[in-house]
Order: structure tokens, then C-alpha cells, then sequence
């Protein structure tokens, strides 16, 4: 397995992954509209994403979005999306996607990297948990539907 940039080469097998993973949290298929959402944001450079690939097949993707720290005056990355394929769990790829984030974390100075999950997704937080993330208790996050 081999973790690597995504690039608009992988868009068919990303977006069914990415399309998988809006199944995942209720959304209805769309996988053409998966394709021209990610064909965006790399085009325009609007986040980066990293695939996990294993004898030529994508297993897992993660996808982080750019912010910035006014108070530490630095870039910072919010970790959106991470998904591996169930047939491909429990092989490291969420591990090595993890880790790819990190180092783009790292190679680009930022103050830090965030990300959300359900507070039920138990699997999801060990993971995120035994990679070093830790769980924030000092703040309350809001958000404003439009």
C-alpha cells in the first residue's frame, strides 16, 4: 500500500470512494457529483487530498481544507474527510493517511491540524486518539446552517 497526492488521474476511483463516504453520513449517491466537487477543489487548489492505494485500486482518501490562525499567525488544516473502504479496513490505511497529514501539517508550518467526529464514532476516536490527536474539552464549537 502506498499513500500519495491525489491528482485529477484519480478522479474516477476517488470519487466513488468520496461518494461512499457521503453514503456513509446519509447523503444520497451522486457520484457525478462527487467527481465535479473534487475536480474543484483540485483544480483550484482549494484543499488537498491524499489516497491510499493498493495494487492499483484506491482504498481510502483524506481530504483537508487550508484555515488560518490569526492568533498564532499561521496556516492551519481541518481534517474534512477520511474514508477507507469497508473491504480494506484494518490494513493501515487510515493510519498512513493520518500520517500523511501530519507531514503536510509539518511541511507547511502550520499551528495546528483540526478535525470533527461523532462523539458515538468509538472506532473513529481511538484511532484519531492513538495517533496523537487529542480530544478538545476547553471549547464550545457553534455553527450557523445557511
Amino acid at each position: 500500500m502506498r499513500i500519495i497526492k491525489a491528482t485529477t488521474d484519480h478522479l474516477p476511483q476517488l470519487a466513488v470512494l468520496f461518494d461512499l463516504y457521503r453514503q456513509h453520513y446519509e447523503q444520497q449517491p451522486d457520484v457525478a457529483g462527487a467527481e465535479s466537487y473534487l475536480m474543484e477543489r483540485l483544480v483550484r487548489n482549494e484543499s488537498v487530498i491524499y489516497v491510499a492505494e493498493e495494487g492499483g485500486e484506491l482504498i481510502g482518501f483524506t481530504q483537508l481544507y487550508p484555515v488560518f490562525s490569526s492568533i498564532g499567525m499561521k496556516k492551519a488544516w481541518i481534517l474534512n474527510d477520511l474514508y477507507v473502504s469497508e473491504q480494506h479496513r484494518r490494513k493501515g490505511a487510515a493510519r498512513g493517511l493520518l500520517s500523511a497529514s501530519r507531514e503536510l501539517g509539518e511541511a507547511t508550518d502550520a499551528r495546528y491540524l483540526m478535525l470533527q467526529t461523532h462523539t458515538t464514532n468509538e472506532k473513529a476516536r481511538a484511532l484519531y486518539e492513538s495517533n496523537g490527536w487529542k480530544r478538545d474539552d476547553e471549547f464550545y464549537y457553534y455553527y450557523l446552517s445557511i
